[in-house]
């Protein structure tokens, strides 16, 4: 394959990554994706035909007899300096020093490095606090939610025969404003990245860009839950109190515990007075964990330490309904644009021959309701 080659097959990745995105559901165009597509056929075609020459000229290439000894002879000389190389790195001493890898010149340019190009990625645990929260779509950059507020009714008052009536309270409502914000980023990269490289870095960076936008997510109701007093729950006895009082019935039914790494190390390790362990599968739900409290099992969301980590030995619980506690409002979700000719600050793509993938997403989060959730804290005892 030649470079011609290279940079058509990433062309048609590249085309065909964005048909894909704009098939999506979210972020539908059919008219986009349709162009694209037929760029993706123009393109097989090109890239058929390239290689149809590449074969032809690969044939009429084809060695004579003298080149295959040629060859040969090359090839030959070839396993003399493996041979050589494999002498020395057994400890082969000449009269003017020992041979190692080590240097360079010594012996280390005829060692081959084991470099692989092939994209791996560590292994990291991820979360999206989005599926614990009210989500709205809206389609305006502002608004307001009408509610009715929480208030305590004292009943109807007692009337004797002939006598008065008196008034009763009456509902009192109240609003919830959002105003939508935007949110985006971009990365720059070189064409020539994008073309030499036998890996595909376009697919890799709209998985990054991808994963920017649930780490935003994150972040925006994270800062909404703590702008709420923090409690110091102490131990399960305060856990249990924020569920039977603070929460009580009206939102413990629908509760749920969300901690970290570190909090589910200490909910893994309280027992019963009989030594079984409080924390266990819920029923029927193998892969989701519930803690015992009293009668009920209430379940546990554990997001990883990145996403929520433990401030100064202070282990994060937020314990409540959190669709009741937090409105997530979506305005637009992301949409990723890419330019080989567009300017960005210092940045001209144009003149310095770059890609420019740039994300934005336009959204805001509220809190609904205080009253549904303790965010609380259980200080850490281990070193």
């Amino acid at each position: 394959m030649n470079k011609k080659m290279r940079e058509l097959l990433n062309a048609i990745n590249e085309k065909t990554i964005q048909a894909k995105f704009f098939m999506e559901e979210e972020n539908k165009d059919l008219d986009k994706a349709t162009a694209l597509l037929d760029e993706v056929e123009q393109l097989k075609k090109e890239y058929e035909a390239e290689e149809r020459l590449y074969n032809l000229s690969k044939e009429e290439n084809t060695p004579t007899d003298d080149q295959v000894k040629d060859l040969s002879n090359k090839e030959n000389e070839k396993t003399a300096i493996q041979k050589f190389a494999e002498d020395a790195r057994n400890g082969f001493v000449v009269k003017a020093g020992k041979m190692s890898e080590g240097v360079q010149a010594d012996g280390g340019y005829v060692v081959p490095e084991d470099i692989q190009t092939k994209i791996n990625e560590y292994k990291t645990a991820k979360a999206s606090l989005l599926d614990l929260v009210d989500v709205e779509k809206v389609t305006t950059n502002k608004g307001q939610r009408t509610y009715k507020k929480r208030s305590q009714q004292t009943g109807f008052t007692k009337v004797g025969e002939g006598g008065k009536i008196t008034a009763n309270s009456t509902p009192q409502f109240e609003r919830i404003s959002y105003e939508i914000a935007k949110y985006a980023g971009y990365l720059p990269v070189t064409n020539e990245l994008l073309a030499d490289s036998d890996q595909n870095i376009a697919n890799t960076i709209m998985e990054w860009l991808g994963d920017e936008s649930r780490v935003t997510a994150n972040k925006l109701i994270l800062e909404k839950i703590k702008t709420k007093q923090a409690t110091d729950l102490k131990n399960l006895d305060g856990i249990k109190k924020a569920l039977n009082v603070t929460l009580g019935q009206a939102f413990k039914p629908t509760s749920k515990i969300v901690t970290n790494d570190d909090g589910l190390q200490y909910l893994d390790t309280l027992k019963d007075t009989t030594g079984r362990y409080l924390l266990a599968p819920m029923p029927g739900e193998t892969m989701n964990m519930g803690l015992q409290v009293g009668p009920n099992i209430i379940p546990v969301v554990v997001v990883p330490n990145a996403d929520m980590p433990t401030d100064t030995k202070k282990i994060p619980f937020i314990i409540g309904d959190l669709k009741e506690a937090v409105k997530y409002w979506d305005r637009a979700l992301t949409t990723i644009t890419i330019s080989g000719v567009a300017s960005i600050g210092t940045l001209n793509a144009f003149e310095e021959d770059l890609t420019i993938y740039r994300a934005i997403e336009r959204e805001d989060v509220t809190l609904k309701d205080a009253d549904s959730f303790v965010r609380g804290f259980i200080t850490s005892t281990e070193a």
